[in-house]
């Protein structure tokens, strides 16, 4: 497998495996519209990957698209387990059915968090869909449980 680092010039193949991905995880077919998220995925890649608030891995298999997965950074107000302030959430993570099991999403995990220890940032999370929960918590990643979000 070739684990390429996104840049500008995958700004379609980006935006396409977002789609895919939010399909996926929401269990949406091709009939629900996605076209304002393909349109703003396509803003936030164009600004995000030049002011490099994002990083993204693609996988092949040669010429196939395989997998994916993004890292976006962003900062807080600084805290005691934070004093920068600092934080990384990963997202976008994808591996084509025929490919999962194989060990593609660990690896892209990986180079993620490696990522984003390489800018110093430690703060890192996600959220994971029941399908993805084994691979976190294999990687180490633990339910939060003081967080709280308002919807709507």
């Amino acid at each position: 497998m070739d684990y390429r680092k996104a840049t500008i010039e995958d700004l379609d193949m980006l935006v396409e495996t977002r789609v895919e991905v939010l399909r996926a995880a929401n269990k949406l077919d091709a009939s629900v519209d996605l076209s304002e998220v393909e349109r703003q995925s396509r803003v936030y890649y164009s600004k995000a990957l030049l002011d490099e608030t994002h990083t993204a891995y693609l996988v092949f298999d040669e010429d196939r698209f395989v997998g994916a997965g993004g890292v976006s950074y962003y900062k807080v107000m600084p805290t005691y387990h934070n004093p920068s302030g600092e934080k990384a959430y990963i997202m976008n993570m994808y591996t084509s059915p025929d490919y999962r099991r194989q060990g593609i999403a660990y690896r892209t995990l990986e180079l993620l968090v490696e990522d984003a220890r390489n800018r110093g940032v430690n703060a890192i999370s996600l959220e994971a869909t029941a399908m993805g929960r084994p691979l976190y918590e294999k990687y180490g990643f633990v339910q939060m449980n003081d967080e709280m979000e308002l919807r709507g």
